[in-house]
């Protein structure tokens, strides 16, 4: 009995990480989208260092 419970755990635990790193995969393809729309769209058109939205 012990057994399968920690079996049944062990597969909550699986699902539980696969379902949160799907979704966090989601939101680093998001974000990179919203950069990478910033930067072409502010990076090459202006000059100076006020114009770009990022430090470094």
């Amino acid at each position: 009995m012990v057994p399968l419970l920690l079996v049944l755990l062990l597969a909550l635990l699986l699902f539980g990480a696969g379902f949160a790193l799907n979704i966090l995969w989601w939101v680093a393809i998001v974000v990179f989208v919203l950069w990478l729309i910033g930067f072409v769209a502010r990076g090459s058109s202006s000059s100076g260092s006020r114009g770009r939205w990022y430090r470094w």
